[in-house]
This record gives C-alpha cells, structure tokens and sequence, in this order.
C-alpha cells in the first residue's frame, strides 16, 4: 500500500443545531492538525437549510407544490401558496435578521406587517391578554423589540419548515430529520429503502452541496460525524453521494450515535456507503487508521473499528487496544472553515434560560471527558463516553479558551459535559477571573451540595450565566432508586443558591421510571411547582424515561422491579428496548399534563393553582406539605420574605 497526500474533511450531516456548531468536527480539526495533518471541516446541516430557505430554494419549493393535487395542501401548504410572493421577498431579509446582519428589520418585523404568517403564528393567541391586545408584551414588554423579532421570525421558519415537511419531504425537521429510520432500528432496510427510493428536493439538493464541499478541499477522507439518530439519514446521503461520484474517497462513520446504537454492527451493506465505523473517543481510531491508509500499519492494528471483510463480505470488528489519547492532550478545537456569521440565532421560547440552546453562537468546549459520577441507572453509564473519566487541568482549560476567542472572535461558551465537575469548574472559575477572561458560559451539572453559595458566586464572577442539570423523577424514593446521588430538599438549595447568585437555571426532569406511581408523579409535580414558585428554578423540560440496553435498569432490570422485553435479531441500531413495568401505569396520559403544566411555569402561570388541575382525569391529591420547598429553605437561611 503506498502512501498518500492525506487530506481530511470532517462533516457535519443535517439535522444539528442552527445557531452555532455541533463540536465533534471542531474537536476533531483542532486534533488532526495539532499532528501537522490537512483538515478541513464543513457544516452541511446549516449549509442545507441555507440553501433550502433561500428565495431561488422558495421558488423551487412553490414549482414543486404546483405539481401536487390540490386536495393534497395542508394548511401549511395553503398558507405559504397564498402568500407565495411574500414569502419570496422576506427570506432574504428574514435570514439576514437572525444571522445579525440587520439589526434594523427588528422594528418592520415586530410591527407584524413585514412577514407572511402561516399556522405557527396562531401560538400566539396563548398570549393575548383579556382586552385583545399585544401578545407578546407580558414577555418583551416596551423595550424587547428585537427579541420580539427574533421569535416572530422563528415562527416563519417553523412555519417554512412545515411545508417543507408536508410538500417535499414528510421526514423534515429542523432537528430530529428523518431520526425513525435510525433510532434503535434492529435492521437496516427502512434505511436502505429510503436510500434507494427516488431523491427529492431536499437529497438534491444536500448531493448538490456535499459535491461543492469536496471539489472545495479535495479530500482523501471524509469523516461523517454523527450525534443523533436524526442526523443519520442525511449522513448516508452525503456518503452515496461521495461514493457515486469520487468512489476512491475514504468514507468514515462515527460520532455519538454510533458509539451508543451501533456497537453490535453487523450489516454488510453499511459498507456500501463507509469504508470504516470507528467507536468511542474518535483520536486514537483515526490516528491508526490514517496510519493504514498511508501504509504505516495494517487492517488487523486498526482500533474500536468495523469494516467489511474483503473476502468473506462479513462485518468484522478490529480493535487493537492502545490508549486512548490523553484528554489534555487532544489539541484545541477550533472552529476555522466554519462560517460563523451565517448560523441563525432562533428564539423558539420565551423563557430566559429555555432560548440558550437555540439563540447565540456559543463555542462548545469539554472540561472534562465523561461523567466523574457515573451512577445514575438511567443512563449509559457502561459507555466510554460516560464511564471513562478524565480531565485536565485549568490552566489548559483556560488556555483553550484564550485561543479560541482569539479565533472565533465569540466569548460565549456552552461546556458540553455530561456533568461539569465542581472541583474542575471552581479551578477554572479562579483561573479565569485571575486572568480577567471576560467569557460567558453556562453547562451541566450535577446539583450537589458540592456547589455552596460561595461557589455559586464564584462561578457567576468567572462569567456563568446558566447551569442546566438533572433533578429526574422529584422524588427522594426514585432518586434512591436511580442512585442519583441527590435528595429534594438538596437540590432546592442548590439551585436556590445558583438563582441567588443570578444564574438561572433549568431542570431536567423525567417520568415513567421504574416502579413510578400516579401518586409518586403527582407529588413530583407537587415539588417542581414548589422549585418554581420559589426561585429554585427558572426551566424545565419533561422527558419520558427510556430504558436503554446499556444503563444499569437495561442491564440489571431485576434491581429496579421491572422484566424486559425480548429484543428481534438485531444487525444495526441497538439502544432503546421496551419493558414491563408491574404498576401498569399510563404514563403517556400523565407526560402530557406534566408538559402543559411546566410550560405554564416556565411562564409565570399556574404556580398557585392545585397540581391536580393540570390533569383532564382524576387523580390523587399531592402528600407532599405545600411549604416543604420553603421550609427547606429557610432551614439553610435561603429564605427571602
């Protein structure tokens, strides 16, 4: 095998975020380059869209509607046909708004006459106050006019990307973009089937993008880095594509959604679109197979790496075991090749801390490698990217940081760990103010008494804004259970002190865990409004719990009073599987008034009404005292009359 010029591309695939970078490519340039190696990187996620919402992608839109039965148009549909030429002259503008490049439309925008509104706008009826009036003024008041702005032309998009769903492509969204075919998938034929079906305007037009990205940088190899099951379809698009036009590129497939679904990979026609599957933390793998693909090293010293055997046409796994590189030691992420002042700030919701995940370019960046807790039952603690802890010291924490404002010219950062350490974060914290940093950040954590008032306030004076963690099922028995290694009353006075501290701060709360009862759902609920009603919190989002075959209820579901159901044969995606819980309780019904409840929360509303009347059903009356939240504050002298 003889040597090559190595030249790597690293791809972002549709559907990430919008408002800034999804970090692995990031992670994975800084990498390759800090080793004197050709990297580029390339974000067709944002490129897609882009394109996609443009007035020439509009005008593409609306040819393709016209050949459609017209019994067949949705209200979306309907909605954008009438207000087609609207639609073609505000794109420009409206995605020049949200990008920053025109500040000044705020003002024609929030006056409502500027922007063609379609079925998304009718949310705003929620808002209306008694006499008719401004809809959004409780939330923006005389003075919010861009943020105003901001939401009023997120809604437009929202309503372009339904029609996009209902005209061209029924898989659409923003974010989870055709994720059925690849989430916890047994087979690969949905996703072989949607593959070999007829390309629409969407896969055209990403072929036609992933074509432009390779005659831009000429790769030798093309990493695919893939985090959600939503991201997967677009991925194997991009690979066909590359295959079917410049077969002697090397094609890669990895990233977070292969670490956790893909690791019993055994289906051949994979292959057909990667060359190579690589698991877990992606230097050590690339290195060696950068290594083969120069003729450094052979098939057999390949590392955590699926390929296709050439005789046999069997998946084989190779996995010569070396160490992994050390986490302070993995260079510098850098964002370079990115063009940064074209991703779209959105404002999806109104509360404070709710915008971050979607509004503002915020450089991503690790304090740590894995969860130094690694307890919790729900999640997949067994994994690399969870179970092996490892950080680095703060000094080249914050020296990162330095370098990437310098690149980037942004000093926002979201710390992306599963939970930011606290002896980690006060090290960085101290450092960054002896250094005058001047950043803002926020990221997750656990909510352990670990974290004082007197660290809160040293972490808002370094710069953090927000912290977002796990309270789970609000419930000392179901914490126990979970091994969250939290009580109720801890987590109000820890988050209690972050509020005090002003940071805000949003809770990740979950429903339906093992052996979970109405009762025990009420009285979370109960606990939640009290969080709320106190200050505790300012965020929070209901999520179904999910049992997955790598956390300890998956692997041990005896513990947790639960049996599991079988599993098919499975030879691609392997994650969620299905049990049998002996409460038999409706937890679907239930997750429905929990997310109408929080939603009223997170705006103000509701917080002194009974919980049972967020439920259209009868259930039991809460156990739990109305003042416990207070009591428990007042007992750490957090209290405030």
């Amino acid at each position: 095998m003889s040597a090559l010029p190595l030249r790597v591309l690293s791809v972002i695939p549709p559907m990430t975020q919008l408002n800034t970078p999804y970090p692995s490519t990031a992670y994975l340039t800084g990498y390759l380059r800090s080793r004197d190696i050709t990297a580029y990187q390339e974000d067709l996620a944002l490129a897609l869209v882009l394109r996609l919402l443009s007035r020439e992608g509009l005008q593409a839109v609306a040819e393709q509607i016209e050949a459609l039965d017209p019994r067949d148009h949705t209200q979306p549909i309907q909605a954008f046909v009438a207000q087609q030429a609207r639609y073609f002259a505000t794109i420009g503008p409206a995605i020049a708004f949200l990008q920053g490049r025109d500040s000044t439309l705020a003002h024609r925008i929030a006056g409502r006459n500027f922007l063609p509104e379609g079925p998304r706008f009718a949310s705003l009826d929620v808002y209306m106050d008694e006499e008719g009036g401004d809809p959004l003024g409780w939330a923006f008041g005389a003075l919010g006019l861009h943020d105003r702005a901001k939401h009023l032309a997120t809604l437009y998009l929202n309503d372009l990307a339904d029609v996009l769903r209902d005209a061209i492509d029924e898989r659409f969204e923003f974010v989870r973009y055709a994720e059925s075919l690849a989430g916890s998938q047994p087979t690969f034929d949905p996703l072989a089937e949607a593959l070999a079906a007829p390309t629409n305007l969407v896969d055209n037009t990403l072929s036609a993008l992933t074509l432009a990205a390779v005659d831009r940088h000429t790769p030798t190899v093309v990493l695919l880095s893939v985090p959600f099951p939503g991201s997967v379809y677009a991925a194997f698009r991009i690979a066909q594509t590359i295959k079917a036009h410049h077969p002697h590129i090397v094609t890669v497939l990895g990233g977070g959604y292969v670490n956790t679904e893909l690791r019993e990979l055994s289906e051949p026609r994979v292959f057909d679109y990667f060359d190579y599957v690589s698991l877990d933390a992606g230097e050590r793998p690339l290195s060696a197979l950068l290594d083969h693909i120069q003729g450094k090293r052979s098939r057999q010293r390949l590392v955590r790496t699926f390929l296709r055997d050439a005789e046999t046409g069997q998946v084989k796994y190779v996995n010569m075991v070396e160490p992994d590189v050390a986490f302070a030691e993995v260079g510098t992420p850098t964002w370079d090749g990115l063009p940064l002042d074209r991703y779209l700030s959105l404002l999806d919701m109104l509360n404070p801390m709710h915008r971050l995940w979607s509004d503002g370019r915020w450089n991503k960046l690790t304090v740590a490698h894995g969860c130094y807790w690694k307890k919790c039952s729900f999640c997949d603690v067994s994994l690399d990217y969870i179970g092996r802890y490892e950080g680095a010291s703060a000094t080249v924490l914050a020296d990162r940081i330095d370098a990437i404002v310098r690149e980037t010219g942004q000093t926002g950062f979201h710390f992306v760990d599963e939970a930011a350490p606290p002896k980690s974060l006060k090290a960085l914290a101290t450092e960054l103010i002896a250094r005058d940093t001047g950043i803002s950040w926020w990221g997750n954590i656990r909510f352990e008494k670990t974290f004082t008032p007197d660290l809160c306030d040293l972490l808002a004076d370094s710069g953090c804004i927000a912290v977002s963690g796990g309270l789970e099922v609000a419930s000392d028995r179901l914490l126990k259970l979970m091994k969250k290694g939290v009580s109720v009353e801890q987590v109000a006075r820890v988050t209690r002190a972050f509020t005090d501290a002003g940071i805000l701060v949003h809770a990740y709360l979950m429903y339906g865990f093992p052996t979970q009862t109405v009762q025990d759902t009420v009285d979370a609920l109960e606990y939640v409004r009290q969080l709320f009603e106190n200050g505790c919190i300012q965020s929070g989002f209901f999520h179904r719990f999910a049992c997955t075959v790598h956390s300890p209820v998956g692997l041990n579901p005896e513990e947790y009073g639960v049996t599991l159901q079988p599993l098919p044969p499975v030879s691609f995606a392997k994650n969620d599987i299905g049990f049998h819980d002996p409460t038999g309780v409706d937890h679907d019904e239930l997750g429905r008034a929990l997310r109408k409840a929080i939603y009223n929360f997170m705006h103000g509303i509701g917080l002194e009404e009974d919980v049972r009347t967020w439920f259209p059903f009868k259930v039991p009356k809460t156990t739990v005292p109305r003042n416990k939240i207070e009591l428990a504050l007042r007992e750490s002298g957090q209290y405030v009359d």
